[in-house]
């Protein structure tokens, strides 16, 4: 199975792919798309079309079987947390439109599974990402929390499906 991760922004949109193999990860690829508010005058449509086709160009490279979201709670006004639900949709709309199911995940989750605890923070992210895969270079923060909730989901899903088969038996 392979699972791409988004953690979504307006500016900058993270993205991270996984193979996974029974409980084994392997790095596929992970990046950043980023809207420019310079180059689009600010225009904030285009900005989210631009969203629109990277995150496209990416799941159009990379085909993934399934797609993980990370929720977002907060932000510092209603504006802005207008304009990050917005982007988020986009990291939704894009794989459904391909018929990749997608899930979403709350960041106290995303953390939990990776690290073990829910409020870890960004360096103890980026240290158990590389841990988990090995020679992996991540792009940036953004791109290694994206990867966080591909392996969220990665481990979620297979639960899931183990817990479905066993079910299943036990009829």
């Amino acid at each position: 199975m392979r699972v791409i991760g988004f953690d979504p922004g307006l500016r900058r949109t993270g993205w991270g792919v996984v193979d996974v193999a029974g409980s084994r990860l392997s790095h596929v690829a992970n990046g950043v798309c980023t809207t420019d508010a310079d180059k689009s005058g600010g225009d904030l449509a285009l900005r989210l079309l631009r969203l629109h086709g990277e995150i496209e160009r990416v799941v159009l490279e990379y085909r993934p079987d399934q797609a993980a979201v990370e929720h977002t709670f907060v932000n510092k006004d209603a504006a802005g947390t207008l304009k990050l639900g917005q982007a988020r949709a986009i990291s939704l709309l894009v794989p459904a439109q391909h018929g990749i199911p997608v899930a979403e995940y709350a960041p106290n989750a995303v953390k939990k599974a990776v690290v073990g605890v829910g409020h870890a923070d960004k360096v103890q992210i980026q240290h158990m990402l590389k841990m988990l895969l090995p020679g992996v270079d991540l792009t940036g923060p953004d791109a290694a929390d994206a990867l966080a909730v591909a392996i969220c989901h990665a481990w979620a899903a297979g639960t899931n499906l183990r817990m479905a088969k066993a079910l299943e038996a036990a009829q």
